[in-house]
Parts: structure tokens; sequence; C-alpha cells
């Protein structure tokens, strides 16, 4: 039986809303992060995706680094 690929993601979400409540991350970070906490990469772009449809993050690029703050 497949894996509830929505509920996996949420719980990629809230671990990482978890980690922008220490600062921003760049999204190296996020992933890095994320991995350590047992998601791929796929599931750390996901996450970020979540919370910017759920309207709490703050999604900026500067030079070619993109940078994620909670709002």
């Amino acid at each position: 039986m497949p894996e509830n690929m929505n509920l996996k993601i949420g719980e990629a979400a809230g671990v990482l809303y978890h980690k922008l409540e220490e600062g921003e991350c760049s999204l190296n970070q996020v992933k890095i992060h994320l991995s350590a906490n047992g998601f791929d990469s796929q599931m750390a772009l996901m996450s970020i995706g979540w919370l910017a449809r759920e309207d709490k993050i703050n999604i900026d690029k500067e030079s070619n680094r993109w940078y994620v703050r909670l709002k």
C-alpha cells in the first residue's frame, strides 16, 4: 500500500517550519536539515511549496541563492 504523500509532505513542512523558527535558511540548508530528518531533496522542495501555499513563508533570491524565512 503506497504511503499517504500528503501526510509525508505535511510532516516535512512541520519539520521545516520548526527549523525556520530559528531563522532564515538557504535552500541548501533546508535540504540538509530535512535530509538529516529522513526526507529527500524532492520532499524538501514540496515542503517549501506546502508552506508557501499556506502563506507562512517568504522566499527570496539573492544573486544565485534562494532563501526561505517565516513571515
